[in-house]
């Protein structure tokens, strides 16, 4: 019989760093399971098509805040240039109410009588009641209410 003692396991089987093999050389080593990179694609491109679809929904929602808000200025724009160039015969006082009317040949009259305030008077139907407004301390109108 010889002593010399001879490996039954293949030397290409065999390895010095066992922690380096992609998969488990023991009955106790961690399990290794091969990743589903199709999977783990799928799951971060539906994580960032949310996340990029929140971002844009915020955005938008933005948009048409500052829309209405470009859309009130426009109106308080008009109505202020309608005013001016409207006639009065009182001086007004800021943080009062005035209602501002358009005349059947076009032209635009402030008053201090509200649209409901006529009573019988005939000449409410010379008038088209078109804005109630306030003048504030800056000699801007408030836009209370419109016709549209």
């Amino acid at each position: 019989m010889s002593d010399t003692f001879q490996n039954p396991i293949d030397k290409d089987k065999v390895t010095d760093t066992p922690h380096s093999l992609e998969y488990a050389h023991h009955v106790g080593s961690a399990l290794i399971k091969p990743e589903d990179k199709g999977r783990i694609k799928g799951n971060a491109i539906s994580a960032m098509e949310h996340q990029t679809d929140q971002q844009l929904t915020q955005i938008y929602e933005q948009m048409q805040l500052l829309a209405e808000q470009a859309k009130k200025i426009t109106t308080r724009k008009e109505i202020s240039e309608k005013i001016y160039q409207a006639e009065f015969r009182f001086e007004p006082i800021i943080n009062h109410t005035y209602h501002l009317y358009e005349t059947k040949e076009g032209g635009q009259v402030l008053s201090v009588i509200g649209p409901n305030e006529w009573g019988r008077s005939t000449r409410k139907d010379d008038f088209s009641w078109q804005a109630t407004v306030k003048l504030l301390a800056d000699h801007t109108w408030e836009i209370l209410s419109t016709a549209e």
